[in-house]
Formats: structure tokens, C-alpha cells, sequence
């Protein structure tokens, strides 16, 4: 049955007096209180039910000195890693009756650094950043008191609540699967030649160390971005140099992965028959393209879900001592490296 849109709207008071509990009640009830009995909580859920009251969030916000929104700032949007990561944020978020705002700064390090100073058309409760060139000298010179928490692999020394998963065990994972597979001279795409900071090289080259097998630095390629084309040009210019192709690769992120894919395809080379290929961020387009491509799928849920309770607990107690937490991943296994063992699935 259609509401009627001349009724009055369902309030508090009628929630309160079908459930037969004070209105103060009804609001611990609403607000997730610990201390309200599960009869009682499930009394005045099915009451509020019964009349559709739903609760005024920004009359809420107001009274709680809330703006009712956060920020997450990405490189871009139209990265699948991100799409799905902010899918994930504005489910944890709404549940919290906080609305999210999304912000792309374009891998442009003077947006993110505006991002970090807190630089929004509106007032905002909490910053979520996942940021490409961001220093912990950035972050530590900030002056916004804005609730921050950063994303990403990037280690920021714990100048600011941070969340990730292990990268270097993560890439060191891919390429054991890829030794696993027989594998024996592993290509890296992606890499970051003479960076401090590489947690993905890193594992890789741990994983080739503990084979002893030697780190080749003509197979370990940059990339000037995280883009598909970036893969295919990298992937290109080694097969050029090289006189003997790689066995197996591994690309830092799946957009790359699939650029490689083509680079070795246009090659005559076949996947994962000559080259087995693994990716990173399980990203959908992983599961749909020819071969599906194996991956390292992070946690995106537990990752929204830890950084939201990062700024609540921030919010609720002002200045806190920054923590650093990681999140689980999996190493998914599809065609694109399943050419000796089969497919399979292994979690760490």
C-alpha cells in the first residue's frame, strides 16, 4: 500500500508509545546504545517498523555537532580499484549516518596536499586519503584537525592513522605462486628503481632471494602510471631489450597486468602457457577478460570498515596516538598463471 503524502511524518513519540518506552529509549535504541536489553531493542526496532519512522540525520548531526559528511579522496574513479573501494566506504559510512563525499585529485600531488589541509566546499567530520606522492613530511606540516585517515602502501611512519595490507608479503606471495608454477625467470612491471619505498619490489625480490634465484634488473620495469597502456609499453620495451622473454610476471596493479597481457599476446607469446601473469587489487574486469587473471585481492571491506572506526574513534576523543593497521588479503588463482598446477585459491 502506497503512504499516503498528506499523513503526518511518524515520530519519535510514536515509536515510543507502541513500543511502551520512553522516547529516551527509542533514541539509545536508534543510536546503537550497548546498555538497552535485546527484548527492548527488538521492541522498539519492530515499532519503528510498524509506523516507518526513519531518523532526521542531519536534525541528528546538528545535535551531535556533526557536519554528517566525510571525504574520500582518490587518485581516480575510474580506477576499478577505486570504484569498488568507494562502494565499500559509502556502505560502512551510511550505516554510521555519515554521507560521503568523493574527491579525485588526479595523482596531482599539489590537489592531494589541498585534500590534506582540509580544502572542501563544505564542512566535513572525517578524511579518508589514498594518496600517491603524499610525504609523512606533508601530513605532519598539516594544519587541519580534520580527522585523517590514509590508505595505501605507502609508509607514512606513523604520523597519521594508516591502513593497508602487508604489501610486501603480498607481492612475495605472488611471486611464490609463480616459482610454484615452475617459473624460474619472473618479470617485474611496475617496479620502482632507486624508490626508498617499493614494498612490492621488495617482496618480490625476497621471493626470488629465498629461491635463490638472482634479481634481474633488465626484467624489473617502472611504469609512469597506473594505467593499462603503462603495462603494455613496459612489457614492450623489455621484450625489445631482453634476449630471452620472461617464464613468468608480475604486474603491481591489474589494469597494468592486463596491458602486459597484450604486450606479450601481440609478441605471439601465449599466456600462461610461455608467460604466466599475476596481477594486484582483484579488480572486476580480473574475472572477465581471456585468461581471467590471477590476482592479489585485497580486503576492501575491512579496509573501509577499520578506517571508518579510525575516525570515530578520532571524532570521540579528540587527538589520538596514529595507529598502523593491515588488513588480510588473498592470492586468487585463475587461468592467466594456472598452466602447470590448476586453479586454485590460497589465503594469507
Amino acid at each position: 500500500m502506497t503512504a499516503d503524502p498528506k499523513a503526518p511524518r511518524p515520530r519519535l513519540t510514536d515509536v515510543a508509545e507502541i513500543a511502551g518506552v520512553s522516547m529516551k529509549t527509542v533514541s539509545n535504541v536508534i543510536n546503537g546504545y550497548v546498555h538497552v536489553t535485546e527484548a527492548t531493542r527488538t521492541r522498539v526496532q519492530a515499532a519503528i517498523e510498524e509506523v516507518g519512522y526513519r531518523p532526521n540525520l542531519s536534525a541528528r548531526n546538528l545535535a551531535r555537532g556533526r557536519a554528517g559528511v566525510i571525504a574520500l579522496v582518490v587518485p581516480r574513479l575510474e580506477m576499478p580499484y577505486f570504484a569498488s573501494l568507494a562502494g565499500r566506504v559509502i556502505e560502512k559510512a551510511e550505516a554510521r549516518g555519515w554521507f560521503v563525499l568523493i574527491h579525485e585529485t588526479g595523482g596531482d600531488l599539489a590537489a592531494e596536499r589541498a585534500a590534506l589541509e582540509g580544502h572542501f566546499p563544505q564542512r566535513i567530520d572525517g578524511l579518508i586519503v589514498s594518496a600517491q606522492h603524499l610525504t609523512p613530511a606533508d601530513v605532519r606540516a598539516r594544519g587541519d584537525r580534520t580527522p585523517l585517515v590514509l590508505l595505501g602502501e605507502q609508509d607514512y611512519g606513523h604520523v597519521a592513522d594508516h591502513v593497508a595490507i602487508d604489501n610486501v608479503a603480498a607481492a612475495r606471495t605472488a611471486t611464490e605462486h609463480l616459482l610454484e608454477q615452475g617459473c624460474r625467470r619472473i618479470a617485474m612491471i611496475g617496479a620502482r628503481p632507486g624508490e626508498i619505498e617499493d614494498p612490492r619490489a621488495e617482496g618480490y625480490q625476497q621471493a626470488l632471494q629465498a629461491a635463490d634465484i638472482p634479481v634481474l634488473p633488465e626484467l624489473m620495469r617502472p611504469i609512469h602510471g597506473n594505467l593499462g597502456e603503462e603495462g603494455e609499453r613496459a612489457t614492450q620495451a623489455m621484450l625489445d631489450e631482453v634476449g630471452e622473454p620472461p617464464d613468468g610476471l608480475f604486474a603491481v596493479t591489474d589494469w597494468v597486468a592486463l596491458g602486459a597481457i597484450r604486450a606479450l599476446q601481440l609478441r605471439g607469446l601465449h599466456v600462461p602457457e610461455d608467460v604466466a601473469v599475476v596481477g594486484f587489487d582483484d579488480i572486476p574486469y580480473a574475472r572477465a577478460v581471456t585468461p581471467s587473471l590471477t590476482t592479489v585481492a585485497p580486503d576492501r571491506s575491512a579496509i573501509a570498515e577499520i578506517a571508518l572506526r579510525m575516525l570515530e574513534a578520532q571524532s570521540a576523543s579528540g587527538e589520538t596516538e596514529p595507529v598502523d593497521e593491515s588488513v588480510p588479503f588473498e592470492l586468487l588463482v585463475r587461468e592467466s598463471s594456472a598452466r602447470r598446477t590448476g586453479s586454485g585459491r590460497s589465503s594469507a
